[in-house]
């Protein structure tokens, strides 16, 4: 009877995890390329970390508006892929052609408002309880920052009809061009080697800027010039924009974008909320948050895939299978998002050195409390991580069944009815302060990833009865 049980279990298991290797064929290049969007950040943080923990919590704070409207436009953008995916499925390359350039021209005009309301929305920072010394460095940062995000958004326009189509790898080659070029302006202007002036963060900002405006370039051209999908290149006439695709993609991305909004500005009041305690609990935050945004970039590397595979199976209204590819990606995001977990409980001492200068005499007191506080933020994101990574993929999967109004609520409860209550009142009200703010987190996380997947099992199921 043992037997037949684990027979049972290993063929069930079996069904899933064949599809492992076409999962992660599909997800290392996006993962890749993440991590390559995670590292200007993450270069941005140790230059700046160099100068001071006052100039590091000037970036995070600077950076946690830049994310509200990053979030707002890259979610807004994940509604063409699961469209382009299924009309890929369907063998339709009018309509992908039709929705790539009506995509790309939504994000444009989104990039461009974004950054200006970003600009508009910086005095709010005054009224925030945030240290008058980082308030004064964040606000020209903001500036410049602000105005890379047309060329971010652009971007995404590409990168989301190259994923739709399964071409996951030109983003990758795109950010990793991006980055070296990040890395060299960064290094000249923040600390003013050669001829270049010592701009301090403000050069991080620079760089930021030159950097992202290139990899829009880089993006262009490799795609345009690849012979297979040049043909959805030529010819962009305005005449051809149409409300009817206009509206679908609106539909789409409005919610996509309030999804990923709800949980970019969840963790941007743990910024300010930590802010609120103090600059050395918020430049804790800024290196846990680093460091676990990192390891989230693979579980957001599957949702891209989750939103790929799921799509193709919608358009050819294969169901059942839909259902075994979509486990397939939560297992797998699993199983990786607990190795990620070990690791941040064995290193969690180590890994907040990497961002401070314990040489600078100066700094030593504050970068042992900045130290201490991360160590003890990065055993609940070795837990939290894990909820994280199953939410997003589910999250995936289901905008490939274009399944977004829904999750949409459940994200806002989730995020804002619970997991921030907790956190303001954990933050403020006890002594567990900043590690107090990241339990909130860990509740909000967890009872996303709990309804969002009973969500996706109702639909699928309903799915399968209707076309049986």
């Amino acid at each position: 009877m043992t037997y037949i049980c684990r027979k049972i279990i290993l063929l069930n298991l079996s069904q899933y995890t064949k599809e492992f290797s076409y999962n992660i064929k599909l997800a290392y290049p996006v993962i890749l390329g993440m991590l390559g969007h995670t590292l200007i950040g993450i270069v941005d943080n140790i230059m700046v970390g160099n100068l001071g923990s006052t100039e590091l919590a000037a970036v995070s704070l600077g950076n946690s508006f830049i994310f509200i409207g990053m979030s707002i436009g890259i979610g807004f953008s994940t509604a063409i892929t699961p469209i382009i995916a299924e009309a890929d499925a369907e063998k339709n390359s009018s309509k992908i052609r039709s929705v790539f350039h009506h995509g790309l021209l939504l994000c444009t005009i989104i990039g461009v408002a974004l950054f200006i309301l970003i600009v508009l929305a910086k005095p709010i920072m005054y009224w925030m309880n945030q240290p008058e010394a980082v308030v004064a460095l964040a606000s020209p940062y903001i500036d410049w920052v602000a105005f890379s995000l047309i060329p971010v958004i652009i971007y995404q326009g590409y990168k989301q009809f190259a994923d739709g189509l399964s071409k996951t790898k030109y983003s990758m080659y795109a950010i990793f061009m991006a980055n070296v070029v990040h890395i060299f302006f960064n290094y000249v202007l923040i600390y003013g080697i050669w001829f270049f002036p010592k701009l301090g963060i403000l050069g991080a900002a620079l760089g930021t800027v030159i950097s992202r405006i290139m990899m829009v370039v880089f993006m262009h051209y490799l795609l345009k010039y690849n012979r297979e999908l040049s043909v959805y290149f030529k010819e962009f006439r305005f005449s051809e924009i149409k409300k009817t695709v206009v509206k679908k993609i609106i539909n789409l991305g409005f919610p996509s974008a309030m999804q990923m909004l709800f949980e970019v500005a969840l963790f941007t009041s743990a910024i300010w909320l930590s802010g609120s305690i103090g600059k050395t609990s918020q430049a804790a935050n800024q290196i846990a948050l680093t460091l676990a945004t990192t390891t989230f970039m693979f579980a957001m590397g599957l949702n891209v895939t989750a939103m790929i595979r799921v799509s193709n199976q919608k358009g050819l209204n294969d169901f059942k299978n839909l259902i075994i590819v979509a486990r397939s990606i939560f297992l797998l995001a699993i199983l990786l998002e607990i190795i990620f977990g070990i690791l941040f409980v064995v290193l969690h001492q180590f890994l907040p050195h990497l961002f401070l200068n314990m040489n600078d005499s100066l700094q030593v007191v504050d970068n042992k409390e900045v130290i201490f506080i991360a160590s003890q933020l990065l055993l609940v994101a070795a837990v939290f991580q894990i909820s994280d990574g199953i939410q997003v993929v589910v999250l995936g999967a289901l905008r490939g069944l274009q399944d977004v109004k829904i999750p949409m609520y459940i994200t806002f409860v989730a995020y804002w009815v619970i997991g921030f209550p907790i956190s303001f009142y954990l933050g403020i009200y006890t002594e567990l302060k900043a590690i107090g703010v990241w339990i909130g987190l860990l509740s909000g996380l967890t009872v996303a990833a709990l309804f969002l997947y009973i969500r996706f099992e109702r639909l699928t199921k309903k799915l399968v009865l209707e076309n049986q």
